[in-house]
């Protein structure tokens, strides 16, 4: 007879979730809920996880962040096209 040994590991994780209100205008919460039905998302936090998470991906532009920049010149352009 040939005896099977079973182990169950039984790992539990524990948050513990606070509750945050935010207030948006009706017209905010309708686009919420729309969207949240068109992504097929659970609920409002994770709506506003995935516009977050698409913001973060979107590169800022860096036109104009520096001031002491000078403009480039030919001389820059042709390096850039080397590399």
């Amino acid at each position: 007879m040939t005896e099977c040994l079973f182990s169950i590991v039984w790992v539990c994780n524990m948050r513990i979730i606070t509750t945050r209100s935010v207030q948006v205008s009706e017209r905010t919460l309708q686009l919420l809920n729309k969207m949240k039905q068109e992504e097929g998302l659970r609920s409002h936090e994770k709506v506003i996880r995935e516009l977050i998470s698409e913001r973060r991906k979107i590169p800022r532009s860096m036109f104009g962040s520096n001031p002491w920049l000078r403009s480039f010149t030919a001389k820059d352009e042709a390096e850039s096209h080397e590399l």
